[in-house]
């Protein structure tokens, strides 16, 4: 039987956390990351958490982490806690009256979830269906300085144990580099990642020439809003194209599969707001034969279990963007940290919720402000 969830209080914390290396791609280079961290807390003290992945400015999505702040104080928050009845399933329908920021939407109601599955005395993976008790996990490498620092760093990430390594792309810093790449690494599995920084009419010819490296896939070479031109590019180059900020919603992603467009998919939760919609995309994905994988921003060892959570659903047939947490952090705010296998796996949790323990003192060290929401 579903339990009530009770939520009389809502904590959003915004943390600046440094990381350990700079991540550069299309978008440009950062050094910090803040993030925004949901902690809800029903009436026996126990608490979900959710995570915010909104970015420091309007690059991948209009949703910064200040915008974030503003609609979930105004908005989001007082129509959680008006609710009495609120709970996993219901949460992306009743934040729908909210047009968009799907990010600060995903926030919450993965905070949700995490509690409703710790109050079913179940596992985030298991509450949600998944059977994984290992899910794999590839690394994002970003843009470097050199070809040769990118080739050390690949080499130092296949060591760590990686299976799957994706490259950040740009107009200049493509064929000549996966050129390179291939030489020294003819059998990784490899892709990469264009994060919207090309045009079908500039750079059809270049982007043909992508097919001779046997990549797993492209993605995102088009606008971040496109759909329509990348249906077009589908029918001119054999790598399979996957599609990340083009699909913001369901009617995106029926859009895309049914004008050809989409061959595989990287399904990030906080880009199309929560576990609702993306259990929903990932059904109609294997309906449609759409390969699928869950696709990474940045986040804490909160986020990432949640990730990883969903990353455990069998549809789930590709490597994901879900390394462990010295990838970025030198110190997470969760233990214990999530660790890589020697077999390119990380270990799916099967204690209640997301799986892991939240060490507050950690969380209030990064802190630069809490907003606190009471009934």
């Amino acid at each position: 039987m579903e339990k009530s969830l009770r939520i009389n209080k809502i904590k959003l914390y915004l943390i600046k956390l440094r990381l350990q290396r700079p991540f550069e791609t299309s978008f440009g280079e950062i050094w910090d990351k803040h993030a925004l961290l949901v902690e809800i807390i029903n009436d026996d003290n126990i608490s979900g958490w959710g995570e915010i992945v909104s970015g420091e400015g309007p690059w991948y999505s209009y949703e910064t982490f200040e915008v974030s702040i503003l609609i979930f104080k105004k908005y989001i928050a007082p129509l959680i806690l008006k609710n009495d009845k609120i709970n996993s399933r219901n949460t992306f329908e009743l934040l729908s009256r909210i047009r968009g920021y799907n990010m600060t939407k995903a926030g919450i109601e993965m905070a949700i979830w995490d509690l409703e599955a710790k109050l079913n005395n179940l596992s985030l993976s298991k509450f949600i269906g998944g059977n994984k008790n290992r899910i794999k996990s590839g690394v994002s490498i970003g843009i470097k300085k050199s070809v040769n620092d990118l080739i050390n760093t690949i080499d130092y990430r296949i060591k760590e144990g990686y299976g799957r390594i994706k490259i950040k792309i740009k107009p200049g810093w493509d064929i000549n580099v996966l050129k390179k790449v291939r030489d020294v690494f003819p059998d990784i599995a490899l892709q990469v990642d264009g994060n919207g920084a090309y045009t079908l009419r500039q750079h059809l010819d270049l982007l043909r020439k992508i097919d001779k490296f046997n990549l797993l896939m492209i993605e995102q070479p088009l606008a971040y809003n496109d759909i329509f031109d990348h249906s077009i590019l589908s029918r001119k180059i054999n790598t399979p194209i996957c599609l990340d900020e083009s699909i913001k919603n369901i009617s995106d992603l029926k859009t895309a599969i049914m004008i050809g467009g989409l061959e595989i998919l990287n399904i990030k939760p906080g880009r199309i707001g929560g576990y609702s919609q993306s259990l929903k995309m990932i059904k109609i994905s294997k309906f449609f034969q759409i390969g699928c994988w869950i696709g990474g921003m940045l986040e804490t060892g909160i986020g990432r279990g949640h990730l990883i959570a969903l990353a455990s659903l069998p549809e789930i047939n590709y490597f994901n963007d879900i390394s462990a947490s010295n990838r970025y952090w030198e110190e997470d705010i969760i233990e214990p940290e999530w660790k890589l296998n020697s077999d390119s796996t990380i270990n799916v949790p099967n204690k209640p919720g997301i799986g892991v323990n939240v060490i507050l003192d950690r969380i209030e060290q990064k802190t630069e402000k809490v907003f606190v929401f009471e009934k």
